[in-house]
């Protein structure tokens, strides 16, 4: 305890640049904490959305008789896509007896009566289209605890318990899971592990540089305090207990900085992702790892760095000989590379790994490695060049910049790590997001709506075809062959005419209205044939006979757009004039194409939810509840991205502050021998920018690899990206530009002796 104490005396009586080098510690270290909280709040975040939207899920009426059912209220729920937003429309109908509201309303709904998220309420008014997807008059909003989020677009309906023929009654709401929930699980997973390499990673080098300001000066002085007779263990206590307080201080302020931070950005919110301030409190694990973590992590590395004084203290003094930095450095990074290229081996020879067990742990495992490899071997990588340079150059400038590198390497890592580990972590980040883009990416030029034949009169079906943005339209409907078992392969039928087909294909060959033709897909799965001659039976229902079709011999083969698979493959053609007009067959999916732009497929919504609003329409191709996840995890990867960026600028600042003004001796003494400050300039800025271009360009190449092997096991089409080779070279060049100028006014022109006194 007396070690501690002694410990917070020195820094007290040490003079005014100890104390603001204290404060600067416990500031750099309040940026760190912020940012870990962050990182550790999202997962609460959340789990806070998606347990109200289980609360707000209904509970069927079981274990009651028929005639008790019809007492309960009725519910039926319509999932559309708003652009790439889900919205979600709740019908419901009152009955006789009474149940409770759902969360954030005080009653279910009456009929006529509408009651919609504030989100939603925002878009009625710049939309006035939408409001055809809700029949009836808007008179309430919906209270905090019934949304997921602030953003969200949903709507109660009242409706008449005729209107709902499809609702099923309904005896309550809560339930303990949620079933769509704000990010899957394994999609969280993938959040994690890019958030621990983008955030996490160069966290702990900012951390370890904050922890280790005045790095020389501090080593001197507890060399000093071991002559004096303190042994090995209390001068370590000793340089821990400035350190510890720096982090204990800090990791208040951080706390104190998300609270602010937090209040604010969730009233304003993020692109595409938006909470509530309750959501983002700190819990009691993020209260521990902040406020017992980073002061742990200060304690080890303030053990780590007073052991060289506590053990020799004549090898600090400042004639002293450095160390040369150990090749066992390399060990992580060769053992993180060897992992990536496997895997991207794998990739090359088309023996990709399906399975996700241990590729799951293995690619983490890589990145750490490969991020703590980058750390380790950059002194030694930096030093191994500064030599060759100095070696053979005749420039004064870059003479001196090497050899000092070459002197003391450990500086050029305290400067280079932060930036180097941020470059490495985006290389990472890209990957995601590639992975992600391939899932929502769309080619197709068209959208089809599958919507169910019989739930649509004739005067709703004719309207839908008469939108203006719906381009065709077809139904498709099941077949069994006469005479053979239900569990016989049959064609799918398609009710068209040519001009119809044309507009949904992207080439048909030989098609002739009024009779039956074979459609043979070129670009899908070959079902199995049907025999030419054989008769075809479709179940036409509701008091129809049903009606026979022989398979005709005449073929049209046409080639559909890519990944629009409206048509089944080997289907036939049946012209409308086959079947009666008031036919409504169960097994019948009447489809509507259109366009495949954001604006047209929101007008198609609109008017289907006009002409049937309670009808349940599936956008083929089209996952609604996936894009909104993706857009969440994509946010979260740019929250992450800048944070990282944060952090990693922070450390630059902090370490070359530091660093320059630990070099104030020497370059007053070159200054004293003659040297101009143009040399000394370019000095400076040589000494910094050599380092951090070799670690740059090792963050680039095992960054690709990395991100390579990631996408290898990521089950998609890209595993090679080229594409954002530009991006990270350009980025690596203006972080080198950025250093380059932020070291041009560490040099001076007033000359100070009293800086060279002592030596």
């Amino acid at each position: 305890m007396k070690e501690l104490v002694l410990g917070l005396r020195l820094l007290l009586g040490s003079g005014r640049g100890n104390r603001i080098r204290f404060a600067l510690m416990a500031l750099g270290g309040s940026i760190g904490v912020c940012c870990l909280a962050i990182v550790l709040t999202i997962p609460g975040i959340l789990a806070a959305q998606d347990g109200r939207v289980a609360a707000r899920q209904p509970v069927a009426a079981h274990g009651v008789s028929a005639a008790e059912k019809g007492t309960f209220p009725l519910w039926l729920e319509r999932t559309d896509p708003y652009g790439s937003r889900p919205l979600t429309r709740i019908f419901m109908a009152r009955g006789t007896k009474a149940v409770e509201a759902p969360p954030g309303l005080k009653a279910v709904p009456a009929r006529g009566e509408v009651f919609v998220s504030p989100g939603l309420h925002e878009l009625l008014r710049a939309e006035p289209g939408l409001v055809h997807r809700l029949p009836g008059r808007e008179v309430g909003l919906i209270g905090a605890q019934g949304l997921a989020r602030p953003e969200e677009l949903i709507a109660y309906v009242g409706m008449s318990r005729g209107d709902l023929s499809d609702g099923w009654p309904l005896s309550g709401f809560g339930t303990t899971w949620a079933p769509n929930t704000t990010v899957e699980h394994s999609t969280l997973n993938i959040l994690r592990f890019t958030m621990a390499g983008i955030v996490l990673l160069p966290l702990a080098v900012f951390l370890s540089v904050c922890a280790r300001l005045s790095a020389a000066e501090r080593a001197r002085r507890l060399a000093a305090l071991r002559l004096l007779g303190m042994s090995a263990r209390e001068v370590q206590r000793v340089n821990a207990a400035e350190t510890v307080a720096a982090a204990g201080i800090g990791a208040l302020i951080g706390l104190g900085e998300y609270w602010v931070l937090n209040q604010f950005v969730s009233r304003v919110g993020l692109p595409r992702f938006t909470w509530y301030p309750s959501d983002g409190a700190l819990s009691g694990s993020t209260l521990v790892a902040c406020l017992v973590g980073c002061p742990m992590l200060a304690w080890l590395v303030a053990r780590a760095s007073a052991r060289k004084a506590a053990a020799n203290p004549l090898a600090v003094r400042r004639t002293a000989v450095e160390k040369q930095p150990s090749a066992w450095g390399f060990l992580p990074l060769v053992a993180g590379l060897g992992i990536a290229a496997g895997y991207c081996l794998a990739g090359a020879t088309g023996h990709a790994p399906h399975d996700t067990g241990l590729p799951s742990v293995l690619i983490p495992s890589a990145v750490v490695l490969i991020g703590v490899g980058l750390v380790t071997t950059l002194t030694y990588t930096c030093r191994y060049v500064a030599r060759r340079v100095a070696r053979s150059t005749s420039s004064v400038a870059l003479g001196l910049a090497m050899r000092r590198n070459e002197a003391e390497p450990g500086g050029a890592l305290r400067v280079a790590s932060g930036l180097v580990v941020l470059v490495f972590a985006a290389s990472l980040a890209q990957g995601v997001l590639i992975e992600l883009d391939q899932v929502t990416k769309n080619t197709s030029p068209i959208q089809a709506y599958d919507i169910p034949y019989a739930q649509l009169t004739t005067a709703q079906r004719q309207s839908l075809e008469r939108m203006p943005d719906v381009r065709a339209r077809v139904v498709t409907m099941e077949s069994s062959l006469v005479g053979a078992s239900e569990t016989v392969w049959s064609p799918e039928v398609v009710v068209a005419t040519c001009t119809q087909l044309r507009a949904v294909t992207l080439r048909v060959g030989g098609c002739v209205d009024g009779q039956p033709l074979r459609l043979w897909g070129s670009n899908g799965s070959q079902d199995g044939p049907a025999e030419v001659g054989e008769k075809l039976r479709l179940q036409l229902g509701g008091g129809h006979r049903n009606v026979s079709i022989t398979v005709p011999k005449r073929m049209v083969r046409y080639r559909e757009f890519e990944d629009a698979l409206v048509l089944g493959s080997q289907s036939i053609l049946v012209p409308p004039s086959e079947l009666p007009s008031s036919a409504r067959p169960e097994s019948a999916t009447f489809t509507l194409i259109s366009n495949s732009d954001s604006d047209t497929v929101r007008r198609v919504l609109d008017g289907i939810g006009h002409v049937a609003p309670t009808i349940d329409v599936i956008p083929q191709g089209l996952n609604i509840t996936a894009l909104q996840q993706i857009a969440v995890v994509k946010t979260l990867l740019g929250l992450g991205m800048v944070l990282g960026a944060v952090i990693g600028v922070a450390a630059y600042v902090v370490a070359a502050t530091d660093r320059a003004v630990e070099r104030r001796p020497q370059v007053t003494a070159l200054t004293l021998l003659g040297a101009r400050p143009r040399t000394l300039r370019a000095v400076q800025v040589t000494q910094v920018v050599l380092p951090l271009a070799v670690g740059l360009l090792l963050a680039i190449g095992t960054g690709k690899m990395a991100e390579s092997s990631y996408l290898v096991t990521g089950g998609g089409t890209v595993f090679w990206d080229g594409a954002g080779l530009p991006f990270l070279l350009g980025g690596a060049l203006c972080v080198v530009a950025v250093a380059a100028l932020g070291s041009l006014p560490l040099v001076g022109r007033r000359i100070d002796p009293e800086l060279i006194r002592r030596d």
